[in-house]
């Protein structure tokens, strides 16, 4: 079982999302990204990638969050898991089609499950023609993509 914290008195909350799986979150003075784990979200630039981005908005703006931090990236992104109104946010944007399973870093098999159903309802990106995973995007597009 996962324990989600917020470290202020105050309640944390998030100032900026850069996508739909990177935020900013401001709790008690303290100002950090967090990099959602067991996900990948298409990039802003990507197709799909607003849509994904303003699914995370709409689930987690001007709400209570909480969250668990596992380690630290490449870009130096704090890694975590992420709470909003004590809704699971990886689950969350992968049961809606607004996000891929990182079945690479993760071992939620829940995820997977998630996404297959979506995938089979048609859910969000997969309704696209052919969705472009957005690890291939990045790969695809190595100047463009700022994260």
């Amino acid at each position: 079982m996962l324990l989600f914290i917020s470290l202020g008195a105050q309640a944390a909350s998030i100032g900026y999302f850069y996508d739909g799986d990177t935020v900013k979150i401001e709790d008690n003075g303290q100002v950090f990204k967090l990099r959602i784990t067991d996900i990948d979200a298409p990039e802003r630039n990507q197709s799909y990638g607003q849509k994904s981005r303003r699914a995370l908005m709409k689930l987690c703006q001007n709400t209570r969050i909480s969250y668990q931090f596992i380690g630290t990236d490449k870009y130096q992104r704090r890694l975590g898991k992420l709470q909003c109104n004590q809704k699971d946010a990886s689950l969350h944007m992968v049961q809606n089609g607004h996000a891929w399973f990182a079945n690479r870093y993760s071992a939620d098999h829940t995820l997977l499950l998630a996404q297959q159903q979506a995938q089979q309802a048609k859910l969000g990106l997969w309704q696209l023609e052919n969705p472009m995973p957005p690890w291939k995007w990045r790969k695809n597009n190595r100047q463009a993509h700022t994260k």
